[in-house]
């Protein structure tokens, strides 16, 4: 009889607001009852859409995913900004946008697109000195983190409602959007903050192929296991 093949899989889900992108994989970690799962590339709590998961041998794949390009749409909030520069953090006043344009927004996006240098937020999970960041943010302390080169390939203002900002960006590996929030709320002199974000596409994997996480539990569980 032969042996079968290791067990290796990627699920595509769409991550729910408010979940962490570690409840997703400890909720698909529980109903496959193995170990071995992780995910391509952190999503914001309060950021929804795709999330790609791995399990079994396909855990070996997370580093290729992690470095394709990915797509977003969401919406910034200009006129006001918080800590974290989303809405984890108390939002705070810090310009009247009212006599801001369209074509003044675009303008400002503009120069966030291409090559650019990017300081990533202090509220975030990059590690200094072996240790998170946000850790030290949430408890008040200074923190410095260096630019670092980052590639925007598309920042396309799709909608401008004053004082909302509706956009579609399209970047490399490692860019925060909330830092492109408060990067073009200091271009504008008026402060913004990201209040709404959706990832789409992560290389050729794309949102509308994604699942559930429920309906995606419900299938692991009703499936026999004895091949994991």
């Amino acid at each position: 009889m032969e042996e079968a093949a290791p067990y290796g899989e990627v699920f595509l889900v769409n991550k729910p607001r408010e979940w962490t992108s570690f409840d997703v994989v400890k909720k698909i970690r529980n109903a496959l009852k193995i170990k071995k799962v992780g995910h391509a590339g952190t999503l914001d709590p309060l950021a929804t859409g795709l999330l790609i998961v791995c399990a079994g041998k396909k855990t070996k794949s997370i580093e290729s995913f992690m470095g394709q390009e990915k797509e977003y749409t969401g919406t910034f909030v200009l006129g006001k900004t918080t800590e974290s520069f989303d809405l984890e953090r108390e939002v705070l006043e810090v310009a009247d946008p009212s006599g801001l344009k369209t074509e003044d927004v675009k303008k400002a996006a503009a120069q966030l697109t291409g090559d650019i240098m990017q300081i990533p937020p202090a509220h975030s999970a990059i590690k200094v000195g072996g240790k998170r960041v946000y850790k030290a943010a949430r408890r008040g302390e200074e923190v410095i983190l260096e630019a670092r080169p980052v590639t925007v390939s598309v920042f396309e203002i799709t909608d401008f409602n004053n004082p909302e900002v509706h956009f579609r960006i399209v970047c490399s590996k490692g860019t925060y959007i909330r830092s492109l929030a408060r990067d073009l709320g200091e271009i504008l002199g008026v402060g913004a903050y990201l209040s709404v974000l959706c990832r789409t596409r992560i290389g050729d994997f794309k949102l509308e192929d994604a699942e559930e996480i429920e309906d995606l539990i419900s299938t692991i569980k009703a499936r026999p296991h004895e091949n994991l």
